[in-house]
């Protein structure tokens, strides 16, 4: 067998779907039925066939004969790699500690570069969704034994997960935001007969980077203005 093959990356068709990919078809499915390019029994076939696919190409099949599918895409910018070592403290600038009990970090808090969560006999929910970012890197090392971490982020920055588990569940969305600049969250971990999870909150963006873009703008215009 050709190592060359075995080893050579999956196309992007054959990657699996997220929930993201699944809502993205779900809209351009909505905008033809709206538009009269599809028959509301049309609509509703292909609408089931995404809540089924597996991979991105098998959500591909259900807009390839829609406008949608074949407009320009602006060109995708990766987020910034993992930082080295050095540029990351050592000790947690915060501590989610749950044994035997559970608990929360929510709402309008300070995210810091560094924070490390625990979860023994215990629940811990680090929801970012309406966290101030103050770095564009975030590192979260979760470590759950009979325990569960859940960590929710908002849906315009990247999430990265690296770790696994030894009779327990690591899974972390894979998430690429469009602004190169918005933050990117790394979720590392080991689940010891427990859960460790990340994913996007649906609905909930960082405000922050919506107020940079809107100062960039405003800035513009008065350089427009004052000439």
């Amino acid at each position: 067998m050709d190592l060359q093959k075995q080893t050579a990356p999956a196309a992007a068709t054959e990657l699996r779907a997220s929930d993201a990919d699944r809502d993205r078809i779900a809209d351009i499915l909505r905008d033809a039925l709206a538009e009269g390019r599809l028959t509301a029994d049309e609509h509703a076939e292909r609408v089931e066939g995404v809540l089924t696919a597996k991979t991105v190409g098998e959500l591909d099949v259900f807009i390839r004969d829609l406008p949608a599918a074949h407009a320009r895409r602006a060109p995708h910018i990766p987020a910034p790699g993992r930082p080295a070592p050095a540029a990351i403290p050592a000790d947690p600038d915060d501590n989610v500690v749950a044994v035997f009990s559970s608990a929360v970090r929510k709402g309008r808090w300070r995210a810091g570069r560094r924070i490390h969560a625990y979860a023994i006999f215990g629940s811990v929910e680090i929801d970012l969704s309406e966290a101030l970012f103050e770095y564009q890197q975030v590192v979260i090392r979760a470590i759950s034994v009979f325990g569960n971490v859940e960590v929710r982020v908002p849906e315009n920055v990247s999430l990265r997960g690296t770790g696994g588990g030894v009779l327990g569940n690591f899974e972390v969305d894979h998430l690429d935001a469009e602004d190169p600049q918005a933050p990117v969250v790394h979720v590392d971990g080991w689940a010891v007969l427990g859960n460790i999870e990340g994913r996007p909150k649906r609905g909930k963006v960082v405000a922050d980077i919506l107020d940079r873009v809107q100062r960039k703008v405003d800035k513009s215009l008065r350089k427009h203005l004052d000439r």
